[in-house]
């Protein structure tokens, strides 16, 4: 173990993408509305037309063009958008809200419950998401993922990779950032982290965005720790 580790306290953890797989779950509720519907849709496209939506949206309210906006809601304005552009007959307002919590039910990686209580048992281990607080409770509770703690952008009012997320978390946590490893498959969220001082853990997700996207990766030196998975990253932190 690095010196540095031992004076790690607390993991503050990216969700959407790091620990849960949006892409595979959407694809899937996708195919269950179409066969409902009797639909025609390319729903691989679908999930990451909707998942590209995200960092646009995020944009405009960075740049003034609407205001402090829950994930929740950009994810229907975002939805609302791509129905159109898909050619997907109306739906219900009820079919609507309803697709739209998709983003509450997503499924965790093979390795994430179980890497995470090894986690669990030497170091606080916390939700730091863009998701809304709403939206991440009701994730956990689906997908049984054990968060000591869920800090959302929203009490920021900021979304990440602005300082102000990671600035909140490490208040709220009354920790020093030092003290706080940031672990994330992505690599703006940890560069982010990594402005305000804290550590940094890469963990590759190279199916996020399906067999043929393109996921972020990560070489050594890039990061303080590059781990396989939860597994490997509570091994390498002596848990």
């Amino acid at each position: 173990m690095e010196s540095w580790q031992t004076s790690i306290k607390a993991l503050t953890v990216d969700v959407f993408g790091t620990v849960t797989d949006w892409y595979s779950t959407i694809v899937r509720e996708g195919e269950r509305l179409g066969c409902d519907k009797r639909l025609t849709v390319d729903w691989a496209r679908f999930a990451k037309a909707w998942r590209g939506g995200y960092e646009p949206a995020m944009g405009r309210v960075r740049r003034g063009e609407l205001p402090w906006t829950k994930i929740d809601a950009l994810h229907r304005m975002i939805l609302d958008d791509i129905l159109e552009d898909f050619a997907i007959p109306e739906l219900s307002e009820n079919e609507r809200s309803h697709f739209n919590r998709v983003w509450h039910r997503l499924d965790p990686w093979p390795d994430v419950v179980g890497g995470m209580l090894r986690l669990k048992s030497k170091y606080i281990v916390a939700a730091l998401s863009n998701g809304n607080m709403s939206l991440l409770t009701n994730m956990a509770k689906h997908a049984g993922i054990p968060w000591d703690c869920i800090l959302s952008a929203e009490l920021a009012r900021h979304y990440k990779p602005d300082r102000e997320v990671y600035e909140t978390a490490a208040h709220l946590l009354n920790l020093e950032p030092p003290s706080i490893l940031m672990v994330a498959a992505h690599r703006h969220d940890l560069e982010g982290a990594r402005a305000v001082g804290f550590r940094t853990a890469f963990i590759p997700r190279p199916l996020e965005w399906g067999p043929e996207g393109q996921a972020d990766t990560a070489q050594d030196g890039d990061f303080d720790i590059i781990a396989r998975d939860f597994h490997d990253l509570a091994a390498q932190l002596g848990s």
